[in-house]
C-alpha cells in the first residue's frame, strides 16, 4: 500500500489540500459524495478546499487518508455500544473492550474489530455448513453420473466421469459474505495486531468474487434458527461492504472508495427511535407511522404536495380507557446543550404539536446528544392570544449506557407528569 498523507478534520470543519494531493479519480469520488451531502469539495487558488458535513469516519483515497472526527468526544467502546444499539446488534463482549479504544485510525478500526470478534466466535462454534450441488469431472463414480454430459462431452468414454455431488460444505453465502468483509476490513485497519488477526481469521472463510456480490447475497439472506447466530456478524459486514453506517453512504452506484463513513444525524435518529419506542412500552404506548392518514400534509402550493413527518410518533393511552393521544418526538443532532434551539426547529416542532397533540395542550419533544449528564428544559411558546405550545428539549448523555439513557428518557418525557 503506498504511503498516504493523513488529513484530519473535525466534523463540519474544513482543510485546504494542494492540487497534487488529489488524483482525478479522487476528485470523482469526492464529487460523488458531495452530491449526497456527505462533504463538500471546492476549487481554491492553490488546490482544493475540503469541507466535512455531519459525517464522521475514514476515507482512503489514492494519496491521502481522510479522517473526520466527531464533534462529540465519544470513547471508542461507548461509540460501539450506541452503534450496536441503533442497529439492534449485540454489544461488544466486555472481555474485548480493550479493542475499542479511540485512536488516530478513526472509526474504521472499531467496526473491523467488531466484525473480527463475531467471526472469531463463529469459528470457535464451527462454521455453518449446508448442502451444495456441484458438477465435476472425477476418475471414479461419486454421487450421480451425469449421463448427458458423459455422452456428449466424453463421447461415452469412462476414463473420466461427469458426476453430480450434493455435499455439506462451508462454502455458502452466509460464510462467503464474511470472508469478503474481512478482506475489506484488512485494507482499512491501521493497528498491526488488528490487521494480523483479520488476515488470520479471513483464511477460515470462503469469499465472493466481489464486494457487490457479497452485498447482493446479504440482501437475499433470511434468518432462521439455522443461521440466526450470523446476524450480528452480517450487520458489521454490511457496514464495511457498503462503506457507510445506518444509511449506507457508499452503496454501489458506479463509484467505489475504501472507507467507513458514519452519517451521524441518521445514526442519532435510529438511536432516538429506539429510545422513544422502549420508553413508551411500559406506559402502554407504541410507535405509529407518521405518514398516510396520520401525516401532516401541505397542499395548494406550487409543485408537489409536501409533508411534515417527525422522526418518531408515539401513540399513548389517554385519560379515558378507549382514548389515545399522539406525541411527536424529533431527533436533532445538534449541540443544544450549549446553544439555544433554532427558530426553524421551534417552528417545526410547533407544527408537530398543533397537528398531533390536543389543542388544549400542544406539545412536542426534541432529543439531542450531550455530554456531562442528561438535561431537560421546556420551551413555552406564546403569542398575544395565549400559549401556542410547549417544546420539551431532552439532552441524552452519550457517555451513559443505552439502557441507562432509555430509563432516563422514560422518566423525562412529557407523559410522566400526567
Amino acid at each position: 500500500m503506498p504511503d498516504r498523507t493523513e488529513v484530519r478534520l473535525a466534523e463540519y470543519g474544513s482543510a485546504l489540500l494542494r492540487a497534487d494531493q488529489l488524483t482525478p479519480r479522487d476528485v470523482e469520488r469526492l464529487r460523488a459524495l458531495q452530491t449526497r451531502g456527505s462533504l463538500g469539495l471546492d476549487q481554491a487558488p492553490s488546490g482544493w478546499r475540503l469541507k466535512a458535513d455531519a459525517t464522521v469516519g475514514i476515507l482512503v483515497l489514492d494519496r491521502i487518508r481522510l479522517v473526520i472526527e466527531s464533534k462529540f468526544a465519544i470513547p471508542g467502546e461507548q461509540l460501539m455500544r450506541w452503534l450496536a444499539y441503533a442497529l439492534g446488534a449485540p454489544a461488544p463482549l466486555p472481555a474485548t473492550a480493550r479493542r475499542w479504544a479511540t485512536g488516530p485510525e478513526g472509526y474504521a478500526d472499531l467496526v473491523a474489530a467488531a466484525l473480527l470478534e463475531q467471526c472469531e466466535q463463529l469459528v470457535r462454534e464451527g462454521l455453518r455448513r449446508d448442502y451444495v450441488r456441484r458438477q465435476s469431472l472425477q476418475p471414479v463414480l461419486r454421487g450421480r453420473l451425469d449421463i448427458a454430459a458423459q455422452v456428449f462431452r466424453r463421447y461415452g468414454q469412462l476414463d473420466q466421469l461427469h458426476v453430480r455431488t450434493f455435499d455439506r460444505e462451508a462454502d455458502i453465502d452466509d460464510n462467503r459474505v464474511l470472508g469478503t468483509a474481512l478482506r475489506v476490513a484488512r485494507t482499512l485497519a491501521t493497528q498491526p495486531d488488528l490487521a494480523r488477526d483479520l488476515h488470520t481469521i479471513a483464511d477460515a472463510f470462503p469469499q465472493t468474487p466481489t464486494p457487490d456480490a457479497a452485498l447482493r447475497s446479504l440482501d437475499r439472506t433470511r434468518y432462521t434458527r439455522l443461521n440466526a447466530r450470523y446476524r450480528a456478524a452480517h450487520t458489521w459486514a454490511r457496514m464495511l461492504l457498503c462503506g457507510g453506517g445506518v444509511t449506507d453512504l457508499l452503496t454501489d452506484d458506479g463509484m467505489t472508495a475504501d472507507g467507513l463513513l458514519l452519517a451521524m444525524p441518521a445514526l442519532w435518529e435510529a438511536v432516538v427511535r429506539r429510545l422513544a419506542t422502549e420508553a413508551a412500552a411500559p406506559h402502554g404506548g407504541h410507535a405509529v407511522p407518521s405518514g398516510g392518514a396520520t401525516g401532516i400534509t401541505v397542499r395548494g402550493d406550487l409543485g408537489s404536495t409536501s409533508t411534515f413527518r417527525p422522526d418518531v410518533l408515539l401513540s399513548l393511552p389517554g385519560r379515558a380507557p378507549s382514548a389515545r393521544t399522539l406525541l411527536p418526538v424529533d431527533a436533532k443532532y445538534k449541540r443544544y446543550d450549549r446553544y439555544g434551539v433554532g427558530a426553524g426547529d421551534v417552528h417545526q416542532l410547533l407544527t408537530y404539536g398543533a397537528g398531533y397533540t390536543p389543542s388544549a395542550d400542544p406539545r412536542a419533544v426534541i432529543v439531542h446528544p450531550c455530554s456531562g449528564g442528561h438535561s431537560h428544559r421546556t420551551l413555552q411558546v406564546s403569542g398575544p392570544r395565549g400559549a401556542l405550545g410547549s417544546i420539551h428539549v431532552l439532552g441524552v448523555d452519550t457517555h451513559a449506557s443505552p439502557h441507562q439513557a432509555a430509563l432516563w428518557v422514560r422518566s423525562a418525557l412529557p407523559w410522566a407528569d400526567r
